[in-house]
């Protein structure tokens, strides 16, 4: 199935057609360090889709080319020629392979044109370093919890959103404007809301208004909802694998 995502980045709407995901025994590897820029990612994977967002957000779609892989099934070139630790995403830039998804994002701020994803503004810059480091708590916490685990520790951390964005009254975003803190946490608010509902009957939102109003902006933000894939397949997906629900 051919996928069009429509593309409002700097210049004229236009569509990309989403490359379809490699299949694993049969697929050849592309012509690595041929000098095209290559973002190797999952569709499905909230990490990757930092990466993706970052670069549909600074308008790269003609200068990033994606390669979707399948991570339940992965080609053996990935791990043995193209990175080594097999995760995504990774990035083939300049001859090197880099990973890591908040590497990654300040990576690509850096070497490539487009909109800033992270700010000049020094305060912002020490909140956004403390909320980029708070990431793998968040989950861990929520995730926790969805095994059986503490509520007050999940709770905590969906409070903790909430007062971020309490911090900078210039926008609804974490540093008030747009930014890699943003990109970094919506994927994974975007699986936990729905499996909280439905696991726990719990309400991410429920008195957390400023939370509430981020996730309504973030679905205004085209380089996200190019990303965003089938909610129900998302949570399927992640209760077979992290929860081991099937």
């Amino acid at each position: 199935m051919t996928l069009l995502v429509t593309i409002n980045g700097i210049g004229m709407e236009s569509k990309e057609v989403l490359p379809p995901v490699l299949p694993s025994s049969s697929s050849e590897p592309p012509p690595l360090f041929d000098g095209t820029t290559r973002l190797y990612i999952s569709y499905v994977c909230p990490y990757a889709q930092r990466a993706w967002i970052a670069r549909n957000y600074k308008g790269l779609q003609d200068k990033i080319h994606l390669v979707p892989i399948d991570l339940q099934d992965k080609p053996a070139w990935y791990k043995e020629k193209v990175y080594p630790p097999a995760k995504v995403p990774a990035l083939e830039h300049n001859n090197e392979i880099r990973g890591e998804s908040l590497d990654l994002l300040k990576y690509i701020d850096t070497h490539f044109e487009g909109p800033p994803l992270f700010p000049n503004d020094p305060a912002k810059k020490e909140f956004a370093e403390e909320m980029l480091a708070f990431t793998d708590k968040f989950g861990t916490a929520v995730i926790s919890y969805l095994k059986g685990g503490s509520e007050s520790e999940m709770s905590a951390a969906f409070d903790k959103l909430e007062e971020a964005l309490s911090k900078f009254d210039d926008g609804p975003f974490f540093l008030g404007q747009f930014s890699a803190v943003d990109i970094a946490y919506a994927p994974f608010v975007q699986r936990f809301q729905p499996l909280l509902l439905e696991l726990k009957n719990y309400d991410i939102t429920a008195v957390r208004p400023k939370l509430a109003a981020w996730i309504q902006e973030m679905d205004k933000i085209d380089a996200y909802k190019q990303t965003k894939w089938d909610p129900q397949e998302l949570t399927s997906i992640f209760k077979k694998r992290v929860l081991g629900i099937h």
